[in-house]
C-alpha cells in the first residue's frame, strides 16, 4: 500500500474502478421495409448505422411500424435519463447526414432526460405508433 493512503482509501478506489459504468443511452434504427432499403433514396444506411455505433449501442431492427416516415430512429433514455422521467424519442425521416451528426451526439452526451437534445431535432420528432390515437 502506497506512503499515506488508508486501507480504506486503497479498498474505495479498488471498489469505484471495477464498478461497471452507467448504461448510456441506446439508439434503434429501422432497417426492414421502407427503412435502411433502396426504396428511400440517397442514404448511405449502413454509414448512417456505423456513425451511430461509433457513439453509443446501436440495436437494429425490423420493422416499427412508421413506414411513412421511414428513415425512422428512435432514442432510448440511459438509465439516468429513465429515472429522470425520459421516454424514448422516435424520429423520422432522418434522410440527412447532417440530422445523424446531431443524433449521435445527443446521444453520446446522454440523451434523453439528461441533455436536451438539439432544436433542430424537433423538425423530425414523430408519434410511436402505440402512442397514436384513434380520429
Amino acid at each position: 500500500m502506497p506512503d499515506g493512503v488508508s486501507r480504506a482509501e486503497a479498498t474505495s478506489v479498488d471498489v469505484a474502478a471495477s464498478e461497471p459504468a452507467p448504461a448510456p443511452c441506446r439508439v434503434v434504427v429501422c432497417r426492414d421495409c421502407c427503412c435502411g432499403s433502396p426504396k428511400v433514396t440517397g442514404v448511405d444506411h449502413a454509414a448512417q448505422t456505423a456513425r451511430l455505433r461509433a457513439e453509443v449501442p446501436v440495436r437494429v431492427s425490423a420493422c416499427l411500424d412508421v413506414c411513412e416516415q421511414a428513415n425512422v430512429i428512435v432514442v432510448q433514455p440511459s438509465a439516468a435519463g429513465r429515472a429522470a422521467g425520459a421516454r424514448p424519442v422516435w424520429l423520422g425521416l432522418v434522410n440527412d447526414p447532417d440530422a445523424t451528426e446531431d443524433i449521435a451526439a445527443w446521444a453520446r452526451a446522454g440523451g434523453p432526460g439528461v441533455v436536451p437534445p438539439p432544436d433542430i431535432l424537433d423538425l423530425y420528432a414523430i408519434t410511436p405508433p402505440r402512442r397514436r390515437t384513434a380520429s
